[in-house]
């Protein structure tokens, strides 16, 4: 009994059909919002398998968050406040805390040593990071498939079209999320050091400018990498020169896609910010781990099957475009058959 429940939670129940013919969405908009509600619950279960290889990633943004956040509140409390109203908020919380001119002093020179430890957190929390985003990859490379399976309408099963995804394509998909590993930290070294050599030339801005432009520049591009790699047979190069040159054509829509995929790590910070640390960190990191990584990666294999459908499919012989949605070629197909039929 148990053993059947595993298989379909992980595999699904046969026998359950996509649309018919005469069901088919008219429209990407109407494909999108179809597909989504019959494979809503699906993409709850991939995310519960997807987030534990994104888990050690979490738990050090967590952690250097909460950091962050300590050094900035001391920062902020320092510069704010004279001595009287530093006194009066350190004693809100109905405890006596006593402090003199000398100590506060003291605080304020070493805003310079928090300032210092903040930029050291930072570092700390990127450096951790590589290690723990350049081995989600291959796993990338997995849901990208199934969500794009089930974002044209096709069917994919969770456990064995994961799998076989990520086992055809970890070489490609590892390459990839190593550079977006070391990217980060390469930018903010890169916008330190120059920010430095600023205060002597500022002709250092130029170069200061050039380094996050190229993060950034990557970011939008990366977009497109994984449903490259686990719809065409390409090599890394190719991989990486076409989804650069689809993220600069597309500039705004890449740009667009990106900044909704960072709207939820956004309201979760309002919340942690302006309401309360602990909680809000909660909710955001429930809301990564039941759907956050499933939907993110479904509305991303959803744009890009857009995409490809424009700029790429039409260029390859053979290659099927506007799969999941009609057209009137469907019609002329089934006429064929028909008459085939009769024929016969």
């Amino acid at each position: 009994m148990f053993g059947r429940m595993m298989n379909n939670y992980y595999y699904g129940k046969s026998g359950k059909g996509d649309f018919r013919k005469e069901d088919l969405p008219q429209n990407r908009r109407q494909l999108f919002r179809d597909t989504l509600k019959t494979r809503l619950s699906a993409l709850c279960r991939i995310n519960l398998l997807y987030m534990l290889i994104f888990l050690p990633a979490m738990l050090v943004i967590m952690f250097s968050f909460t950091n962050i956040l300590s050094t900035t509140s001391n920062m902020m409390l320092v510069e704010q406040n004279d001595y009287a109203g530093l006194v009066e908020q350190l004693n809100q919380n109905e405890q006596e805390v006593t402090i003199t001119e000398e100590q506060y002093n003291e605080l304020k020179n070493a805003n310079v040593d928090l300032g210092g430890l903040l930029d050291s957190t930072v570092f700390n929390m990127l450096l951790w990071l590589i290690p723990c985003l350049a081995i989600t990859g291959p796993f990338t490379a997995g849901l990208s498939y199934v969500t794009r399976n089930w974002a044209r309408d096709e069917h994919a099963f969770i456990w064995t079209d994961f799998k076989d995804a990520v086992k055809a394509n970890w070489k490609q998909s590892l390459v990839l999320s190593v550079i977006t590993a070391i990217l980060p930290m390469a930018a903010y070294v890169g916008w330190r050091f120059y920010g430095q050599m600023v205060q002597s030339s500022m002709i250092m801005v130029i170069p200061q400018v050039l380094v996050v432009l190229v993060g950034l520049i990557w970011s939008i591009s990366i977009t497109y990498m994984h449903p490259l790699v686990v719809t065409y047979a390409l090599k890394t190069k190719d991989v990486i020169r076409n989804g650069l040159l689809l993220g600069i054509a597309r500039l705004p829509m890449s740009v667009g896609i990106r900044l909704l995929h960072c709207v939820p790590a956004l309201i979760g910070g309002l919340l942690i910010w302006f309401w309360n640390p602990m909680i809000g960190m909660l909710i955001l990191f429930a809301y990564y781990a039941l759907i956050g990584f499933a939907i993110s990666r479904f509305i991303t294999a959803s744009y890009t099957n857009a995409v490809f459908d424009r700029f790429i499919n039409p260029r390859i012989e053979g290659a099927k475009v506007n799969q999941g949605i009609y057209t009137p070629e469907d019609d002329e197909e089934d006429d064929e058959a028909a008459e085939g039929e009769t024929d016969n």
